[in-house]
């Protein structure tokens, strides 16, 4: 007998193959499908916005990188402008007579344009009124002198010119038609050749060189344009009266109103050039022995810009020759009378650049890698030092002497002790001992104690320049002091009294000491030691 099995029980879940499997299958591929698409959308959207906000960026861009751009431009105008306006102020800072000069110019150039505005005046000139403001914008400078010379030149070339240029027309009239030209050639070929040639010479250079030049260039138009032109004798009378008219009015501001004098300046540049030196000298010895002492720290050459000073020197050659040059058209005026010898100037102003170019070799040596040893500066510092003192004072007093226009006698017992110093600083380089030191060490230290030695020899030179302008110059006499020069300065300082035995305690009797009186009595003592002849001297 076969026996019945039932099948097993399996859940509607559990069969893959059941209509709620099936139906939960379904719906969960539905909401995935529907959830790929949801996110699908959000993506989308998200890239649409991203998209739209950088083509909003891209948009944007140019115009905030031309707004920076512009904002940039206009700060940058502004430091231009604010630096312009410090340079301007700066300048006039500097020098007031510069601002003073351009308000004479405008000044002039006013003046002169009124031969236009007024009626009689361009009547009677008509466009040749053109030439006044052209004169005063050519002529008007800086100095006195160089108005004059500039001044001057153009008148007397301008004049002489023309007076040429009308003989040259009615010399070639007399050829006829054809040769008339030929001969008009020929005249401004030889003189134009000849006058060029002139320049070449360097005094004339110096002082004519410009009325050379417009002597050529008013020559040449009345000679050709006379070619063309019927009344030649009225286009010239016109010509060099608007240019006198014009050369007069710089001349009349430049005087007498608030006048800049080329004399004055070349002067006080001389003065200024003696005391740079004399700032270097005094500051010298202190930095460059300030090494050999222990406690005291090297400072940068860059930090002391006093040492600096006397580079001006260098180059000043130029600027020297020019305002010499430009003085001598200068009339009489002050202290400075008509034939100054500006001459002698430019004599003293070499002098103190060769005295500059030793100082430009003593300056290479403060703080250089090549010293010498301690021990041989500290040898050599006491004269050297002396020398860098005595010289610095004696260019003070030469420049103070040249300053006020005095004698410089005074500067000669500087001179005097500088030179003692010298032969100090000669004796002892002659007795140093070497046995310990190595010869190349030490030479930057006697290189230096050499380059003192010719400073002092150009110093004297100085000294001697400035002696012959104050002679040539008819320099006041200084007043001398009433003690002699030869006694030492310590010795100025002695105390008149009573002068008592020094006991000697506890020291040598062989010891002697020397006491050094002066024998000249002052008047009022004399006077009150003869009524009361008790009193101690």
């Amino acid at each position: 007998m076969m026996r019945r099995t039932t099948p097993p029980y399996k859940s509607p879940a559990s069969d893959p193959f059941s209509s709620t499997h099936i139906s939960l299958s379904l719906s969960l591929s539905l909401s995935l499908v529907q959830g790929k698409q949801v996110e699908s959308v959000l993506l989308g959207l998200l890239s649409a916005m991203d998209i739209e906000a950088v083509a909003q960026e891209g948009r944007s861009r140019p115009l905030a990188q031309g707004l920076s751009w512009l904002v940039t431009c206009l700060m940058k105008c502004r430091d231009k402008v604010v630096d312009l306006g410090k340079s301007i102020k700066k300048l006039g800072q500097d020098d007031p007579r510069r601002v003073i000069h351009s308000l004479k110019v405008g000044l002039a150039l006013t003046l002169v344009s009124l031969i236009y505005y007024v009626r009689p005046f361009y009547d009677s000139y008509g466009i040749a009124g053109m030439w006044a403001v052209l004169t005063v914008t050519v002529v008007f400078e800086f100095t006195v002198g160089a108005t004059l010379s500039k001044g001057l030149n153009r008148g007397f070339a301008t004049f002489s010119a023309g007076a040429l240029g009308v003989g040259a027309q009615h010399l070639a009239c007399l050829f006829g038609e054809e040769g008339e030209p030929i001969v008009l050639g020929v005249l401004v070929f030889l003189l134009a050749g000849a006058a060029t040639f002139t320049r070449f010479f360097p005094r004339i250079k110096a002082r004519y060189d410009y009325g050379i030049l417009i002597f050529i260039l008013t020559f040449s138009m009345v000679t050709v344009s006379g070619y063309r032109v019927e009344k030649l004798l009225e286009l010239a009378h016109q010509r060099l009266s608007t240019i006198i008219i014009g050369g007069a009015t710089c001349i009349i501001l430049s005087i007498f109103l608030c006048p800049v004098w080329a004399g004055e300046d070349l002067h006080k540049l001389i003065v200024q050039h003696l005391e740079k030196l004399a700032i270097f000298m005094e500051g010298f010895g202190s930095e460059y022995f300030q090494s050999a002492n222990e406690d005291k720290a090297v400072i940068s050459t860059g930090e002391k810009i006093f040492l600096l000073g006397y580079k001006s020197i260098l180059t000043s050659k130029n600027m020297e020759e020019s305002l010499a040059n430009f003085a001598r058209w200068e009339p009489g005026h002050g202290r400075f009378r008509f034939r100054h010898p500006y001459k002698q100037y430019l004599k003293i102003g070499a002098l103190i650049r060769q005295c500059a170019y030793r100082i430009e070799a003593l300056n290479g040596y403060l703080n250089s890698d090549l010293q010498a040893p301690p021990a041989f500066k500290k040898r050599i510092q006491e004269p050297c030092m002396k020398i860098t003192s005595e010289s610095s004072k004696a260019l003070t007093m030469l420049a103070s002497a040249i300053k006020l226009m005095t004698d410089p006698s005074l500067a000669s017992l500087h001179l005097h002790n500088s030179k003692i110093a010298v032969d100090n600083l000669k004796i002892l380089l002659k007795t140093t001992s070497l046995e310990d030191t190595e010869l190349l060490s030490v030479v930057p230290a006697a290189t230096v104690a050499s380059i003192l030695i010719q400073v002092v020899q150009w110093v004297e030179e100085i000294y001697e320049a400035v002696n012959e302008l104050s002679h040539l110059a008819k320099f006041k006499s200084a007043v001398k002091p009433k003690v002699s020069p030869e006694i030492p300065q310590a010795q100025l300082l002695l105390h008149r009294g009573i002068v008592k035995p020094v006991a000697d305690i506890g020291g040598n009797k062989d010891d002697v000491v020397v006491i050094v009186l002066d024998d000249k009595i002052p008047e009022n003592e004399s006077n009150s030691r003869a009524h009361n002849p008790d009193q101690p001297l």
